[in-house]
């Protein structure tokens, strides 16, 4: 290996090092609490009905949604992604969750954004919270729809059993993708 090359490995070696470590929290006292989670979710709820005509309704038809506010995602070649939530089920959260995902490849950049699964069935909300470990794309396909200002949703145009929004994304990454998210059950 030439000097070049073991700097280059350094580098990358360093980047993933950090990446980990800003991603994930070391231990109990860095993880949100649940009072901390439910004022995330209602504060990216409101921005949500706020940026989105017709959140509402679409949000009041269904029977559950996983609300991840402010997710992390950060990557140079190895990527990650953290974030934590609450699931709510008749406006009211009965359990929380993390979102942790991994990718390699070309990957650069970071962002935070707000994601929301909703659960337009009661079977597909059912094998959700009977999942140890529920992964996007294996354990349930999700209909990712990345939304902006001014866009409108309803019933009509949205009709699979579980939907994905990406909203208030910051940063300077390009993929917003769901694929290989793994949900997994929080003691709070």
């Amino acid at each position: 290996m030439n000097k070049i090359s073991r700097i280059f490995m350094h580098i990358v070696l360093c980047t993933v090092l950090t990446l980990t470590f800003c991603l994930i929290p070391c231990d109990s006292s860095r993880a949100a609490t649940a009072k901390e989670i439910n004022v995330s979710v209602d504060v990216a709820l409101e921005r949500f009905y706020k940026q989105v005509q017709g959140s509402r309704e679409f949000i009041h038809a269904a029977k559950g949604l996983l609300v991840m506010p402010n997710v992390k995602k950060a990557g140079f070649f190895i990527g990650g992604q953290y974030g934590e939530g609450a699931l709510r089920v008749g406006g009211k959260t009965v359990a929380y969750y993390n979102l942790v995902s991994g990718s390699y490849g070309l990957t650069f950049g970071a962002q935070a954004m707000d994601i929301i699964i909703v659960f337009m069935t009661d079977e597909a909300l059912k094998q959700f919270r009977a999942s140890e470990g529920w992964e996007a794309g294996v354990d349930g396909n999700v209909a990712l729809i990345t939304v902006g200002a001014g866009k409108r949703i309803d019933t009509t145009t949205a009709r699979d059993p579980i939907v994905g929004f990406v909203f208030d994304v910051k940063g300077l990454m390009l993929d917003v993708s769901l694929k290989g998210a793994k949900f997994t059950k929080l003691d709070k």
